[in-house]
């Protein structure tokens, strides 16, 4: 048994030499599971601690590994980087019915780097998540409905922009994953499902009779909004 793993280290110069590494092996890298020290911390403000060709290449290799997992986002601690820079997309097929439950509608590519949100207007909705770094979970988790979005594009241009639905829930999944937070933080623990056990009982667009079933947000479904399950193409 080892117990010599080196601290998360958030230096300028350590966090270009793990790029580079990653850069340099000429594969896919695997996307860190949660015990790792870099998913529970703070990650690093993106300023300049690797190129901007670095940083163009870095997210192009982002967005192969979400691709291939397959997710809708990716951020810098899922590599092993703790940095303020992550990846979303979604441009999933879904069932028509489910999408109108979920407010799922298609999320062209974009990468954010140290981003922000607030929450626009009272609403919060209940959906099941899973994410690329808990691989075989999946949970009910309550978030705002709608969000304001701060961020800075790759090139450095300063950004705004609202999103709401399924859209505002990967960025606020992803954006908590640069400050430590992962979904299950987050959720309902009596919601908790297997994949397997999530896709055979609760997989339909609300998650109503799983309410009922596991015990999780009593009450009237209207109190918490439609929650709707995360496919197995998680994040």
């Amino acid at each position: 048994m080892s117990y010599d793993a080196k601290p998360t280290d958030f230096s300028a110069a350590r966090i270009s030499e793990t790029v580079q590494e990653i850069l340099g092996a000429g594969i896919l890298p695997p996307i860190v599971q949660a015990g790792h020290p870099v998913l529970r911390h703070v990650a690093a403000p993106y300023e300049g601690q690797v190129t901007d060709a670095e940083l163009g290449h870095l997210l192009d290799l982002m967005r192969s590994v979400m691709h291939k997992a397959p997710g809708v986002g990716l951020a810098a601690p899922q590599l092993g980087i703790p940095l303020q820079v992550a990846v979303l997309e979604d441009q999933f097929d879904v069932d028509a019915e489910v999408a109108a439950v979920r407010g799922r509608e298609p999320l062209p590519f974009f990468a954010m780097v140290n981003p922000s949100y607030r929450v626009l207007g009272a609403k919060s909705v209940a959906f099941y998540e899973g994410c690329l770094s808990i691989g075989g979970l999946q949970a009910a988790v309550m978030r705002p409905e709608s969000v304001q979005l701060d961020f800075t594009a790759p090139d450095g241009t300063p950004m705004q922009r609202s999103f709401s639905g399924w859209q505002a829930r990967i960025v606020q999944h992803e954006t908590d994953h640069l400050h430590g937070v992962l979904f299950l933080d987050r959720a309902e623990l009596r919601s908790i499902s297997s994949n397997a056990e999530y896709s055979a009982r609760w997989a339909q667009p609300d998650i109503n009779r799983a309410r009922q079933e596991l015990g999780f947000l009593p009450g009237p479904a209207a109190d918490y909004g439609c929650g709707a399950g995360f496919p197995a193409d998680g994040r």
